[in-house]
């Protein structure tokens, strides 16, 4: 499945030459000139990581990056800037941001850096997985191969669908796995029916994880779920 990028730069010629090699690359790029309608396109888009110019109309890349934070604490954002002052640096990561490049840049450079805070990402948001593929969910451990959620001496036995449900958000721990995306896979298409079931499996095992608070299944509204995990 290609990276998501969502890249927002109001210089339309180096928009373009940027977007263009790194679709080349095999990156799913969205491009936005303005910062007041990135988020309106985030959390649909659901980009692997951002990359955003500092100087933006209408709303700057800081301030953006900010309210990225408050809907994903865990995405890797790379700002570009023609700013060369160090407390301009200082504020970049304070408000969020996870790497900066001075302009010019080669987009090669741009390029692994981006790789590089993929990895980086992988390897935060990475689940523990353990002998026999156990996983360690909170206080939880998932064991998938035999549809058993433990808690200490205490087993609770999944259903099939409980753990398709399960696997996908698994798959996906702290990202947005979306709804369509979830029945499309579990149950083989998105009918009315079907996304009735799919709310009564995602109370279940809302229900099964009580017993931890720090785990949480957070349903975004016309988008799907995320499933909250202390890594």
């Amino acid at each position: 499945m290609k990276k998501k990028i969502l890249y927002v730069e109001d210089e339309p010629f180096l928009g373009k030459v940027v977007k263009e090699t790194l679709e080349f690359r095999g990156y799913d790029v969205l491009l936005k000139i303005d910062g007041a309608h990135v988020l309106e396109v985030f959390e649909e888009f659901s980009p692997d990581i951002c990359v955003l110019d500092v100087m933006l109309p209408n709303v700057d890349g800081f301030s953006l990056c900010t309210r990225i934070r408050e809907i994903n604490s865990r995405m890797p954002v790379i700002f570009l800037t023609a700013k060369n002052q160090t407390e301009d640096l200082v504020r970049g990561f304070d408000a969020g941001g996870t790497d900066y490049m001075r302009k010019p840049f080669s987009i090669e450079e741009l390029i692994l850096r981006i790789e590089n805070q993929l990895t980086l990402h992988n390897k935060n948001t990475q689940i523990n997985i353990g002998e026999n593929g156990k996983i360690k969910l909170g206080r939880f451990e998932y064991v998938p191969g035999e549809y058993e959620l433990r808690l200490k001496e205490n087993i609770i036995r999944l259903s099939n669908r409980e753990a398709q449900v399960l696997n996908m958000l698994v798959s996906r721990v702290n990202e947005i796995v979306e709804r369509r995306k979830l029945l499309k896979e579990v149950w083989g298409d998105d009918s009315f029916f079907n996304s009735r079931n799919l709310d009564v499996y995602i109370r279940r095992l809302r229900d099964y994880f009580l017993s931890d608070p720090s785990i949480k299944i957070i349903t975004l509204k016309g988008k799907g779920y995320r499933f909250v995990v202390p890594v």
